[in-house]
């Protein structure tokens, strides 16, 4: 009681500790997560050149461009996409502001008549564009929205129009922009008649090469300093992003052995059916087989991942494991069960015929109103087409002569070009009525036939080779993964996580003969990691705060298992450390290291010397230029090259230190190009060839120029 007491007496002072230490838990938290300040980082995807980009309307386009590509684009994929177009719009958009350079209402307008011109609802009796028939469109869907038209077959409402008009706005923006970039870009006389000497000045030449690689990498020592140095000395080589590297292991729900073998019992079972128990007298538990059943189809729909194909096939269109041995069946045998891929199948031949495998037909369509691509003019019903084609029959079953002169009845335009006729194969994708009536009748047959595309008249003109054709049906069963394999797989991933969150992940996973894969250089937005395909859940938490180097976790993947990933390694922006950096920074220094020892043991001026105390033969280069500067018997020697122009014709270079070894060359010819009365056509080629490099280049530069502050890897 005395302590109860004594709390009571002090309550003022607990509550206030209390909202004291709760005050500090959330300083805490503001400090340790900065953008608790400000609602801006949250609403913020990024800012392009002081230009915010809100997340929301971020984020919707991200959803509206997912939807337009369907199941083609990934949610990151989408999301990149976006970014691109916001990066591109708002870079521009700051050269635009810079310039004060805007869009009037009139260059619009022109830009409309340029990209809809061809569009028949904008064209007058004579064909020709006309801006009162745009305006009067543009003001009906003012008038009707958020109703549409029909514009070019699509429906359209007023804002989607105004959305159209901002596109093509925008683009002429960006065409002018670009324009005037490139008119401040041309080719000189003197550009022109530089690029002329460079292809056309030539020399010949005798040299010497002592390959890097007459010394081996073996004798050639390289330390950690060297690589160092090597790497401040060619910082923009090795400048890097901010990346992660991880190892994991995968676990796979893979069918076993018993899987398989379960499979190919049920399929057994299938096949065979199930007899009636005499002593279970009340249930009548027969179940029929595929060998026995008559209604293949229904049996296959209910029983099998493989439907009917209700038609039939020649030899050739089998798998080469099976054809023989079904074209040596007969009907109502069943082959198998044998495995296909991921499938255990039984294969039964339904029936044999013996068919042509081409023929020759003629005809005309009559389409109805809602037939397969039917034309928007076509008003004709179903009853009035075929009574149409009826009439087309009559006459030519009296006088087959006059089908030509009906041919301007169809609307096979295609056909109609080649008097109605149509040649095909038995095995080509048609109409199944316009196939089967083709085969399935003699030459010279003539009848009225209906598919989705209307009401043919049909008159059978040729049938190539008669063949044997026949109907299968395959019982296919997927090999998948049992519950029990499952189970399994769940099992043992979360016994190696465990076991990995206390020790070594390699050496756990070598104990458990589990194969460990690497992958190295992840970025923040990054979504696939090799092996394992679209894993975004791995990379955002590879980034997530407090994960360090060794942090685990397990992933489920797609398909089905689970990747147990260890962060092995946290790169940080800046220099690459020496470790990464010498896949490619030891070749350079062992290639420099190499070129100061040849150079410091050749001795000789000349070189006849030089050949024969570094026992290499001379060689000869004939027309060489500086635009394609290789050296013929060496390779691409831009160096050297461009050395040898600075010589008198008979003088020698000293050593020279190419791309693939050191070399002295001797000039024994020097080809001037024949001066020329202009250099006109030259400069043309030189403006020609930086315009066009304008187009790639200018958003590239005005990217790297911008100042991008990109928080995507935040929101996605």
């Amino acid at each position: 009681m005395a302590i109860l007491n004594k709390i009571r007496q002090r309550s003022l002072f607990l509550i206030l500790v209390i909202a004291l230490a709760l005050f500090s838990f959330v300083l805490a938290d503001l400090f340790r997560n900065s953008s608790g300040f400000s609602s801006k980082s949250q609403n913020v995807v990024a800012t392009i050149n002081g230009i915010d980009v809100d997340r929301e309307d971020f984020m919707n386009r991200v959803e509206s461009t997912q939807r337009q590509f369907g199941n083609s684009m990934t949610s990151t994929q989408a999301m990149n996409q976006v970014w691109d177009q916001e990066v591109r719009e708002a870079v521009f958009e700051t050269q635009y502001e810079e310039l004060g350079l805007t869009v009037e209402r009139d260059y619009i307008r022109n830009l409309l008549s340029q990209s809809l011109g061809g569009f028949e609802e904008f064209k007058n009796d004579a064909g020709v564009f006309d801006e009162n028939k745009l305006n009067e469109f543009i003001a009906n869907l003012k008038a009707i929205q958020p109703e549409t038209a029909i514009l070019n077959g699509s429906p359209i409402n007023y804002q989607a129009w105004t959305n159209f008009e901002e596109n093509i706005a925008a683009s002429g923006k960006e065409q002018m922009y670009t324009n005037m970039v490139k008119a401040g870009v041309i080719g000189t006389l003197a550009d022109g008649e530089l690029d002329y000497k460079l292809e056309n000045d030539k020399v010949d030449l005798r040299y010497v090469q002592i390959p890097f690689a007459s010394i081996p990498d073996s004798t050639i020592t390289v330390s950690q300093s060297d690589i160092k140095a090597y790497i401040n000395k060619h910082k923009e080589k090795y400048e890097v992003d901010e990346s992660r590297d991880l190892l994991f292991v995968q676990f796979k729900e893979e069918p076993s052995l018993e899987d398989e073998e379960a499979v190919k019992q049920e399929v057994l079972a299938l096949i065979n059916g199930k007899e009636d128990n005499p002593t279970t007298t009340n249930v009548d538990e027969t179940e029929i087989g595929f060998k026995d059943t008559k209604d293949d189809a229904t049996f296959l729909a209910e029983h099998s991942v493989t439907k009917l194909y209700d038609g039939y096939v020649f030899k050739n269109a089998l798998p080469t494991n099976i054809a023989d041995t079904i074209f040596n069946m007969s009907i109502g045998d069943v082959y198998g069960p044998y495995k296909d891929g991921n499938l255990y199948k039984a294969t039964k031949l339904i029936d044999v015929k013996q068919v042509a495998d081409s023929a020759k037909v003629r005809h005309i369509l009559i389409p109805f109103a809602g037939a397969t691509r039917v034309d928007p003019s076509v008003t004709k019903t179903d009853a009035e087409a075929k009574k149409t084609a009826d009439s087309i029959y009559n006459v030519l079953k009296g006088n087959r002569s006059k089908f030509k002169s009906l041919l301007d009845l169809s609307s096979d335009k295609v056909s109609n070009e080649k008097d109605g006729e149509i040649e095909f194969a038995f095995t080509d994708s048609f109409a199944p009525e316009f196939r089967d009536f083709s085969f399935e009748n003699k030459v010279g047959a003539l009848d009225v036939v209906k598919t989705s595309f209307g009401y043919h008249i049909i008159e059978i003109l040729k049938q190539g080779n008669t063949q044997k054709a026949v109907k299968i049906g395959h019982l296919s069963l997927p090999i998948e993964a049992s519950e029990e394999t499952i189970d399994e797989a769940y099992t043992k991933t979360s016994k190696f996580e465990i076991a990995v969150t206390n020790g070594v992940f390699k050496d756990v996973a070598k104990e458990n003969g589990y194969s460990v894969k690497p992958v190295s250089n992840i970025k923040a937005l990054d979504e696939t990691i090799p092996g394992l395909g679209a894993q975004r859940a791995m990379v955002r938490w590879a980034f997530e705060d407090g994960v360090k180097v060794g942090s685990v976790k397990r992933f489920n993947i797609q398909g089905g298992g689970y990747a147990v990933a260890v962060v092995s390694a946290i790169n940080k922006k800046g220099l690459m450390t020496p470790e990464k950096a010498s896949v490619t920074a030891l070749p350079e220094i062992r290639k420099e290291k190499k070129a100061a020892l040849i150079k410091e043991r050749i001795s000789g001026n000349t070189l006849e010397e030089v050949s024969s105390s570094e026992g290499q033969t001379i060689k000869t280069a004939v027309a060489v230029n500086m635009k394609n500067p290789t050296l013929s018997g060496a390779g691409r020697e831009p160096y050297v090259i461009g050395a040898a122009f600075g010589l008198n014709e008979g003088e020698t270079s000293k050593i020279l230190k190419g791309n693939l070894g050191m070399y002295m060359v001797q000039v024994t010819k020097i080809t001037k190009a024949a001066e020329l009365p202009s250099y006109q056509a030259a400069a043309n080629r030189v403006g020609s060839a930086k315009s066009n490099s304008v187009n790639m280049a200018l958003f590239t530069a005005l990217k790297e120029a911008a100042d991008i502050d990109d928080n995507r890897a935040t929101f996605y």
